[in-house]
């Protein structure tokens, strides 16, 4: 079955608008496994404008679900993948003014740096996942560079679900064929959320993990978290 992973990065976004220590970060971590979720999702960037490096040292010991850290592999973040040894790393092509991630990564052209990266990822025992946009050559180039997984740059689906679910999931259904034709692991995310979030399930079935975080704090302002991510768990569930 798909897993969720909760994306905590605006967790800590909201802590750092004001200062101190209120949300906790690494409490928010906890709570989200303990209402559920079956990981958890840390995206530090090099102004640490949400997720500060010392916080994915001080959540790492504590997370029982499985613990991806997503980003740009710079030198300082594959330093501190390297060290904390997360179960998952999701190499993502992050501008370091990016707002949020906008596009995934051309695994052809950039294949002899992910090759690197995989490779070293990967002898510390770190399962690793390329993020890609809905190209099936993409998806293909990230199996040459040695990656285990595909995370799918989902931003474009939800836009397009609005007004045509089929047309919007089409693209992705093909992206995750390739990616079962290579024996590559399946995850998604980006604008993931309640309406949108079954169909793509129910499209792709073997999606192992879906990464979602703005939605989900969004709605947990009117639902509350515990509530909130029953409900995301719920859609992943819905036949």
């Amino acid at each position: 079955m798909t897993r969720l992973s909760v994306n905590i990065n605006k967790i800590a976004t909201l802590r750092n608008a004001r200062g101190g220590n209120m949300p906790d970060v690494t409490q928010a971590a906890l709570d989200c496994e303990r209402f559920g979720a079956q990981g958890i999702t840390v995206h530090p960037r090099p102004d640490q404008r949400h997720i500060r490096y010392s916080d994915v040292l001080d959540i790492r010991p504590l997370i029982k679900t499985e613990f991806n850290i997503e980003g740009n592999p710079i030198p300082e973040f594959q330093a501190l993948v390297c060290r904390v040894k997360p179960d998952q790393v999701t190499l993502v092509p992050d501008a370091p003014d990016a707002i949020t991630s906008n596009a995934g990564w051309d695994t052809l052209s950039n294949r002899g740096f992910l090759s690197e990266m995989c490779s070293e990822f990967k002898k510390e025992g770190i399962r690793v996942s390329i993020f890609v946009d809905p190209d099936p050559e993409m998806v293909r180039g990230a199996a040459l560079c040695g990656a285990d997984r595909v995370e799918l740059y989902t931003a474009a689906y939800a836009e397009g679900f609005k007004n045509d679910p089929e047309k919007a999931v089409e693209p992705y259904l093909k992206a995750a064929i390739a990616a079962r034709e290579c024996s590559l692991g399946l995850n998604a995310g980006h604008d993931l959320n309640l309406d949108n979030l079954s169909y793509f399930i129910h499209t792709i079935p073997w999606t192992d993990e879906v990464s979602i975080g703005h939605a989900i704090i969004c709605d947990a302002l009117y639902m509350g978290l515990e509530r909130t991510i029953g409900a995301y768990l719920a859609e992943i569930r819905k036949k």
